[in-house]
């Protein structure tokens, strides 16, 4: 079962267990440079509004009804991460969950593909894994999540298909066996807890491109593949609205433009720093390395669809040890 709730998608497991529960948001934040440089992990400003896309039925097109889900803004080469939380009232319950751009893993860059699988692993695990910030490229490194309009050719999903159809992010989630569960619960005790109008007017589909290099390790599931109840699965579609389309739809302004990067650097705000040493981190994917960035694409077009790529000159790094609560750690005020 799937529920909106501030802007937070909860997913909830009772038939698996009780305590089978998950949240998972979408955090503003910087863009970083898109210049080949490696940079640490920016901070969030806040969730994205979600929106259930059935409020909306008159005012959408007909394929965005009848995939379902939900809808949130975003503006033209702005950029997201995405924030998984297990819940914070009890032993933090594991979760695979699979996550893909117009149908792309985000994880191994391949088409979709139903169930869970492990080699490769196209599958995050929470609370292993507290935010996905891009496509997994190579060991350590990931590309950015960028909004892109669909039919121009920059998002992963038409770099890998020649084909704009999907757009929008596609969330998966499949609790751990409640046995299993039970059996680490007991051998580990206290362990880890981590109108007519609208339809004037063009309803383009938004999807995600790759961007900047980003320092973030995608662990390797500690757990195994037998550990995951497949019988029992949520999905979600997040349909990308750019702010235009998103203010036709809902009525509500879509939340303003985030501050560059190096405005952010400017103000000797902190970048960020995960690492948990006792996780093995995923090597990365060759599909998703092989492909080019926005600022790679937008050079050969000769276009100029971002707004500001300046370097930025990173002079805080706040580490964050793995017992602190991501939400608490990775935000900052502009």
């Amino acid at each position: 079962m799937i529920t909106l709730q501030e802007d937070r998608l909860e997913f909830r497991f009772p038939e698996v267990h009780e305590e089978a529960q998950c949240s998972i948001s979408f955090q503003r934040t910087l863009r970083i440079p898109d210049d080949e440089k490696d940079y640490p992990l920016p901070p969030g400003f806040g969730k994205f509004p979600l929106r259930h896309l059935d409020d909306y039925a008159g005012r959408i097109p007909e394929k965005w009804v009848e995939r379902g889900g939900v809808i949130m803004p975003m503006f033209q080469s702005e950029a997201l991460w995405i924030h998984f939380q297990s819940n914070a009232y009890c032993d933090a319950y594991p979760f695979a969950i699979k996550v893909a751009t117009g149908k792309i893993d985000a994880i191994t860059g391949e088409r979709w593909r139903e169930g869970l699988h492990s080699d490769p692993q196209d599958y995050v695990v929470i609370p292993t894994q507290p935010w996905l910030d891009g496509y997994c490229v190579e060991r350590g490194v990931i590309r950015q999540f960028v909004a892109m309009p669909l039919g121009e050719g920059y998002t992963v999903e038409e770099q890998i298909t020649g084909e704009s159809e999907y757009g929008g992010i596609q969330i998966v989630a499949y609790p751990m066996k409640a046995e299993i569960y039970e059996e680490m619960r007991r051998s580990l005790r206290d362990g880890w807890t981590v109108f007519d109008f609208c339809r004037a007017i063009p309803m383009p589909d938004m999807g995600l491109a790759p961007g900047g290099r980003m320092k973030q390790e995608i662990y390797v599931d500690p757990y195994g593949l037998e550990a995951w109840d497949q019988e029992h699965s949520s999905r979600c579609f997040v349909t990308i609205a750019n702010s235009l389309t998103w203010r036709a739809i809902t009525g509500e302004s879509p939340p303003t433009i985030p501050p560059t990067a190096a405005d952010y650097s400017k103000a000797c705000l902190p970048w960020f720093d995960y690492y948990d040493g006792d996780e093995k981190p995923s090597k990365g994917s060759k599909i998703l390395a092989g492909l080019a960035s926005v600022a790679e694409l937008s050079k050969k077009k000769g276009q100029a669809v971002l707004p500001e790529n300046k370097s930025a000159d990173i002079k805080t790094v706040i580490n964050i040890q793995k017992k602190h609560s991501p939400n608490q750690v990775r935000e900052s005020t502009f």
